[in-house]
């Protein structure tokens, strides 16, 4: 679709959110009539709404039900859930629904960059950040977009030219975007999540899958998990497109894995039956986590895709440093180290984030989002030299727990005021010993106690200085 065809059209934008503004922006740029509609109502909203209405954009607040007459296109934003009253009114109308991603990959044009995608129910922005850095390490000039923060509608319509752009993208944004074609793409491993939004893991899994339909280079895939893969033989891809593994093994032919502390590539070599290429060495990547490797292995993969020389996979590794709150190392007191990874807001990524460390105080808990604990819990059950609970849900976590870990003793911290944090972490230091790790890796969403995940681990990272520093940090 061409720019110009958007010249005249009425387009009604869902959500006044950070894409949905980005979208209505560039939309009514593009010479069309723009309506954004948003359920809530209040100071900040409204401040946005005005914002935009000196702009030449209807905002129509605390109705997100009617749909504006004359639609002739919904555009919206991520989470808006796919029963909302707004879109069952435009099916009724005959009227299409997309979200921002797949406008901006509408909007595309001959000298618009190739897409390497990536997703997965973890770790996708630490993928992209890895995959942005070494292509960043071949010379290529690129993003890091989408889901991560950067509106990709923005990048798409900008000034800036790009090689190459490295895009996160949600199960949400790829339930919107039905004509997305990436150069190559990635789904680096599924877990149930976001069950409410997809209505069932089945169709959480087949959004997910979405991101390898007509992929033309390299479908990339968890080879530790079987629906990744699966995802890829159900896709439709472009002619000689290929399924490309990922390990934290010996990889085999058409693979990335790992091989005494080497990763190494089996895929994109001359003879990958009888040859691999090295690429970097484990401790390259910090920190240097099983899950980590993994993300580095799959960001590795689509560069190697995309034609980026081994080198460069080494040095953007070396470069890289995650953002805050994933697997971070606070300090280290009296012989046990403080790990804060407060994004472990689910089971799948607490689990990932357990099996980095062998003798462990865990800090866990908050709102589960209907999550059970059992399977976590059997798995991580011999690395745990004691519990820390905290949150609404805690008791979940504190009765599987008993059902599966019945000898790991558990504190379970009533208070749900600011200062929890700081008696958690001064619990979990009368438990720990030298050679220990305090891990925080709530497995539960943050919003119980926290504004966000980032409060809380800064939270925690605060609490751990102060008992560094012999302070009492709140109490």
């Amino acid at each position: 679709m061409s720019r110009t065809s958007f010249n005249g059209k009425h387009i009604t934008v869902a959500g006044l959110g950070v894409s949905g503004i980005s979208a209505a922006r560039a939309l009514a740029g593009l010479g069309a009539r723009v309506t954004v509609v948003d359920g809530g109502d209040g100071p900040a909203l409204r401040e946005r709404a005005a914002g935009l209405e000196a702009q030449g954009i209807a905002v129509r607040l605390a109705d997100a039900a009617t749909l504006p007459e004359g639609t002739d296109l919904v555009v919206t934003s991520p989470g808006w859930k796919p029963d909302s009253p707004l879109f069952a009114a435009a099916a009724e109308a005959g009227v299409d629904v997309v979200g921002d991603v797949e406008i901006a990959w509408q909007l595309r044009d001959e000298t618009s960059a190739p897409w390497l995608a990536i997703t997965g129910t973890n770790g996708k922005t630490t993928t992209v950040q890895m995959l942005a850095s070494i292509l960043e390490a071949a010379g290529l000039r690129t993003a890091a977009v989408g889901n991560i923060g950067t509106p990709i509608i923005d990048v798409v319509l900008g000034d800036e030219p790009y090689d190459v752009l490295a895009v996160e993208l949600s199960s949400y944004q790829l339930h919107w975007a039905p004509s997305l074609r990436a150069h190559s793409a990635a789904v680096l491993n599924l877990a149930p999540d976001h069950l409410d939004w997809h209505g069932s893991m089945a169709a959480y899994a087949a959004d997910k899958g979405r991101i390898y339909e007509g992929n033309q280079v390299a479908c990339v895939y968890n080879v530790e998990d079987p629906r990744t893969e699966h995802l890829v033989r159900e896709a439709d891809v472009e002619e000689g497109c290929r399924a490309i593994g990922f390990t934290l093994g010996a990889p085999g032919p058409s693979m990335l894995g790992v091989v005494d502390g080497l990763l190494v590539d089996r895929a994109f070599v001359e003879n990958r039956h009888q040859q691999a290429q090295e690429l970097a060495e484990v401790s390259d990547i910090k920190p240097a986590a099983p899950h980590n490797i993994a993300n580095a292995l799959a960001a590795a993969a689509l560069a190697r895709a995309f034609g980026v020389e081994a080198a460069a996979v080494r040095d953007g590794l070396r470069a890289f440093r995650p953002d805050a709150h994933r697997i971070a190392h606070v300090a280290d007191v009296d012989g046990v180290a403080y790990v804060d990874d407060s994004k472990a807001t689910n089971t799948h990524a607490a689990r990932a984030s357990l099996a980095a460390y062998e003798s462990i105080v865990w800090i866990a808990g908050g709102l589960a989002k209907g999550a059970t604990f059992d399977e976590l819990v059997t798995a991580s059950a011999k690395r745990l030299r004691g519990v820390v609970l905290i949150g609404a849900d805690r008791a979940l976590i504190r009765e599987a727990l008993a059902r599966h870990a019945p000898d790991v003793p558990v504190v379970d911290l009533e208070r749900t005021d600011t200062g929890a944090m700081a008696a958690a972490v001064r619990e979990a230091a009368r438990i720990a010993g030298p050679g220990d790790t305090v891990l925080m890796a709530p497995a539960c969403a943050s919003m119980d106690m926290f504004t966000n995940y980032n409060e809380r681990g800064e939270a925690f990272a605060e609490a751990v200085r102060a008992l560094a520093d012999g302070r009492d940090a709140q109490k």
